[in-house]
């Protein structure tokens, strides 16, 4: 008989449990044991019918199961979670109830059910197309598997290695005695760089909206909270979820099981003018002390469409570091069509955009940076100035998720180096020091970003900063009264195309159509200790619905954070 490993448990930077094993009970039958043996089957399903609560789900599984390849005389689960009224039931009938069992099993279990799921992801049962690929001795008795997130990156160090046992029988399949025994080796414990506090605080303020938040340490790429909202528990896949339940999950307007973090596709709107304007002064195709006079709007050619400013009138004499503070549109037309596609689309990639840089959340999205060879292959179309003009804002064909976002604010907070963003911390205790043989992908890392100007980082940290903390920065209100500096850049991203006759109303707007609100920025600004993106989904400016969840996570992390 093959005994199934304990899997791996899962902790959070302090040690927290976030995922473990917990005791249950439940049915299984041996179909060579079952009177009629296999052809049996039915028949004592029925039976069971009349003792315990077995739906078609429970059946349909088991002869899904009945089918997959296995070992002769191993056990197969027909219903999980027994309770202590079913097991007295069945064990006072078991006399005629040859070939089955309730057999005492460890499953996944997720003390914190609520905002964690698009982090960790979940384990459920083994599936047909997962039989195909999985070890048949080392899964024998293995019921369940990682199937999304850490759960399932981490599948082989946290699954451990089958055991056995000989054993000694009576004619009815009952064990008599074991002869001998060799016990499975226990997946390995891991330790992630999440934090389930902040976890938990990133969940609460999204609750009720649609959007991510994902903060990263700068220090070491470490994810310190990934969430996406609405959320879902995973305790309710492990052992099968209902038709009923998983349906209205999948039917949702809201999307729930749509992981945003990780593959929601947004514009970055003017969160990445920083990466912008460096490229123009970087490569020279700026002065540092570039100005423009801004009325409001930009024009390719006389009498041509007008490329309008957030603000209207326009801002007046705007320098660079205006530009930032007052997310100045008109100011980055006039750059980026100067620029053309590149390099603006070059500088953007050297900060991890349109790229996939986490190594251990397979379900990661490179999102779209749109080159002249993208537009043309998958647009089959010419690159114009107008793509230029959109582009220098964030907005056109570029695209990029929360996690992307968060990447790029880390290596802008440590003045162009990287690290490698990831979940995992330790494994088995030992600290992940060379994650390059545990990467079983190949994720982009860009090299660290040299400037021509070092000191082009201190002009640029100057004016995110000032978009927190001086009199017309446009998170001026979420910068506010705070015991540290922060640096950060709103963004505000339109969802809905406007004509060139008409006017922005929110009130008037369908809410599926309004504006996307956006942040990215870390704090504390001289020596950032965590960085943070915000992205909520349909909220408004970014200045109102995302800096203000940002100014709050900070709160968490550096004011009222728990060590343990």
């Amino acid at each position: 008989q093959p005994i199934a490993p304990t899997r791996g448990l899962i902790y959070d930077t302090q040690g927290r449990l976030l995922a473990g094993n917990r005791a249950t009970h439940n049915v299984t039958l041996v179909p060579e044991l079952l009177a009629g043996g296999i052809g049996g089957v039915d028949a004592v399903i029925a039976q069971l019918e009349n003792i315990i609560t077995i739906d078609g789900n429970d059946t349909k599984r088991f002869k899904r199961r009945l089918r997959q390849a296995r070992k002769p005389y191993s056990s197969i689960p027909l219903r999980y979670r027994l309770n202590e009224q079913e097991i007295a039931r069945i064990t006072v009938n078991q006399h005629y109830l040859q070939g089955v069992r309730v057999e005492a099993d460890l499953v996944r279990y997720y003390p914190f059910d609520h905002g964690f799921v698009h982090a960790l992801g979940y384990v459920g049962r083994i599936n047909d197309r997962e039989v195909a690929r999985l070890d048949a001795v080392n899964y024998s008795d293995t019921h369940h598997v990682g199937k999304l997130g850490v759960e399932k990156y981490y599948e082989t160090e946290l699954h451990g290695q089958v055991g056995y046992q000989t054993v000694e029988t009576n004619a009815r399949g009952r064990v008599l005695r074991v002869l001998e025994r060799e016990d499975p080796s226990p997946g390995q414990d891991i330790t992630l760089h999440l934090d389930a506090e902040l976890q938990q605080k990133a969940t609460q303020l999204l609750d009720g909206k649609r959007g991510s938040i994902v903060a990263i340490d700068p220090s070491t790429g470490g994810v310190l909270a990934l969430v996406s909202a609405p959320t879902y528990g995973a305790n309710q896949f492990v052992t099968g979820i209902s038709s009923t339940d998983y349906r209205k999950l999948r039917e949702s307007d809201e999307l729930p099981l749509f992981n945003r973090a990780l593959r929601g596709r947004y514009p970055p709107a003017s969160t990445v003018k920083p990466v912008i304007a460096l490229a123009g002064i970087d490569t020279g195709l700026i002065r540092r002390d570039y100005e423009i006079k801004d009325p409001g709007y930009y024009q390719l050619s006389e009498g041509g469409r007008l490329y309008r400013d957030w603000k209207e009138g326009g801002h007046g004499q705007v320098n660079l570091h205006k530009s930032i503070v007052e997310s100045v549109d008109t100011y980055y037309y006039n750059i980026g069509h100067k620029m053309g596609n590149e390099p603006m689309t070059g500088y953007m990639a050297k900060f991890g955009l349109g790229q996939v840089t986490i190594f251990d959340q397979p379900e990661a999205v490179a999102a779209v940076l749109p080159t002249k060879s993208w537009k043309r292959a998958v647009r089959n179309a010419s690159w114009f100035p107008g793509d230029s003009l959109n582009l220098s804002i964030g907005q056109g064909f570029l695209s990029a998720t929360p996690l992307q976002l968060a990447t790029m604010t880390m290596v802008m907070a440590n003045k162009g180096k990287w690290h490698q963003v990831r979940m995992i911390k330790s494994i088995g205790g030992i600290e992940v020091d060379d994650i390059k043989q545990l990467q079983r992908s190949n994720p982009t890392i860009p090299d660290d970003i040299n400037l021509r100007r070092s000191s082009d980082w201190e002009r640029l940290h100057k004016a995110m900063i000032d978009v927190m903390h001086s009199s017309k920065g446009t998170g001026r209100r979420s910068g506010a009264n705070s015991a540290y500096k922060i640096a950060g850049k709103t963004g505000t991203a339109q969802v809905k195309g406007i004509k060139q006759d008409e006017e922005y109303d929110a009130a008037k707007t369908a809410e599926r159509l309004r504006d996307h609100g956006l942040f990215v920025g870390w704090a504390p600004a001289e020596k950032p200790a965590i960085v943070v993106a915000v992205i909520v989904e349909n909220g408004g400016g970014g200045s109102s619905a995302a800096a203000p969840l940002a100014r709050q996570m900070f709160d968490a992390w550096l004011l009222e954070r728990n060590d343990g």
